[in-house]
């Protein structure tokens, strides 16, 4: 009787910190994509310009410093869409845009 006490007490604090770890709300999407994907390219992110909740987790948009110039509005930036699970995890990444600091959207 107490192992199976023991044995559910485990599973439920398993399912409790699986649930923990999900990802709660594009601040969090947006800061993990951030870092996930400054850890791989080594380039500094600037910020994520976009978030979206998708069926496997989050698709997020970062953009990072690629060249630094001077003046700094001709250095190169980048934007890449960055997939994260539900748990954060990255699932793949993508560069989908380059361009200069001051140039305007088209």
């Amino acid at each position: 009787m107490a192992e199976q006490r023991l044995a559910r007490n485990r599973t439920s604090a398993g399912t409790s910190t699986r649930r923990a770890s999900a990802v709660r709300g594009p601040e969090k999407a947006a800061q993990l994509a951030c870092a996930r994907l400054e850890a791989l390219i080594g380039h500094a992110p600037e910020g994520a310009s976009a978030v979206r909740r998708t069926e496997e987790g989050w698709c997020v948009v970062v953009d990072a410093l690629e060249v630094a110039r001077i003046p700094d509005t001709t250095s190169l930036l980048a934007s890449y869409e960055v997939q994260l699970d539900r748990d954060g995890e990255l699932l793949e990444y993508r560069r989908v845009r380059r361009y200069r600091r001051g140039s305007a959207d088209e």
